[in-house]
């Protein structure tokens, strides 16, 4: 009978964990209060901006955190977006082009494309919080 109990929880725990990861699909990003930012910008429009900022972080916990790690601090899975460069770098036109086109090589999709989902508004609201985080701790 204790086997048999043994079982059932080992079973339970592993469904639980498999599961509670939720819903991985990118979701969009309400923008609203925010100018709509054409596709072919690739410098943040966004920097310093409050409400941008704001809805940024929420972006990012909702579609990147997973991959990227709470606060962008990365546990290893994916690159540490606080270590992007600044303002005063390419980083802009970069981050941008691998957000909506996403990171394939040689054949495996490291981060898939959000282009479909994520509008260039909702991207740069996440990079404008980005950039407000610590990197000195890299």
């Amino acid at each position: 009978m204790k086997k048999i109990t043994k079982l059932a929880f080992a079973l339970f725990a592993s469904t639980t964990f498999a599961f509670a990861h939720g819903d991985v699909s990118p979701q969009a990003v309400e923008t609203k209060g925010l100018k709509n930012i054409a596709e072919d910008v690739i410098v943040n429009p966004f920097r310093g901006n409050e409400l941008a900022m704001e809805i940024g972080k929420g972006a990012y916990n909702t579609n990147c955190a997973r991959c990227h790690g709470l606060g962008a601090v990365s546990g290893g899975i994916a690159p540490d977006l606080r270590a992007l460069g600044g303002p005063d770098d390419d980083t802009d036109e970069y981050f941008i082009g691998k957000v909506q086109d996403g990171a394939v090589r040689n054949g495996n999709v490291y981060m898939p494309p959000f282009k479909d989902v994520l509008t260039p508004t909702a991207i740069w609201t996440i990079r404008a919080w980005i950039e407000t985080l610590n990197s000195d701790d890299l």
